[in-house]
């Protein structure tokens, strides 16, 4: 069987941060979301240790 690479875009992460309520979530482009979180600096590096994984 013959192996294909992902296309570029689907190799990287785009990861966004939303609020809801008193409430941050980390999402991304691959369908990832990270828990809830109260404070936005654990949302964001939550995003971060997210994009860094292969």
């Amino acid at each position: 069987m013959l192996h294909q690479d992902p296309p570029a875009e689907a190799r990287h992460h785009h990861t966004t941060t939303t609020d809801r309520g008193s409430f941050c979530t980390a999402r991304c482009t691959c369908g990832w979301s990270g828990p809830a979180r109260r404070s936005r600096e654990r949302a964001r590096t939550d995003a971060e240790l997210h994009g860094s994984t292969p």
